[in-house]
């Protein structure tokens, strides 16, 4: 069970650097809060799933809670961040923040 746990969070781990560079290397608010939002909540599942895992892995019912709370947790992140996205795009939208263009680059 630590083999399988050291790979969701390993695998949670790649996902939170493939979003970091996407904040760093996305034109606009908009792509980088896409990048953030996917990658971001993607890795947060796969870390709880490891720690889950891990959690599980010398199975007792005291063991066994802390791994339904963590999935509950899983699924929080995996339910909220997409929504929180969500809202913070609406939100720039109605202030106006322009999305990038390359017509507006060139100018």
């Amino acid at each position: 069970m630590s083999i399988v746990s050291a790979l969701l969070i390993t695998a949670g781990l790649f996902f939170f650097a493939v979003g970091t560079l996407g904040l760093l290397r996305f034109p606009d608010f908009y792509t980088r809060l896409h990048a953030a939002g996917k990658c971001d909540s993607f890795a947060s599942v796969l870390v709880a799933a490891g720690v889950a895992c891990y959690a599980l892995g010398d199975f007792s019912f005291g063991n066994f809670l802390v791994f339904v709370k963590i999935l509950f947790i899983a699924v929080l992140v995996f339910v909220a961040s997409p929504t929180a996205t969500h809202a913070v795009t609406e939100a720039a939208l109605i202030v106006g923040v322009e999305p990038w263009s390359k017509e507006k680059k060139k100018k």
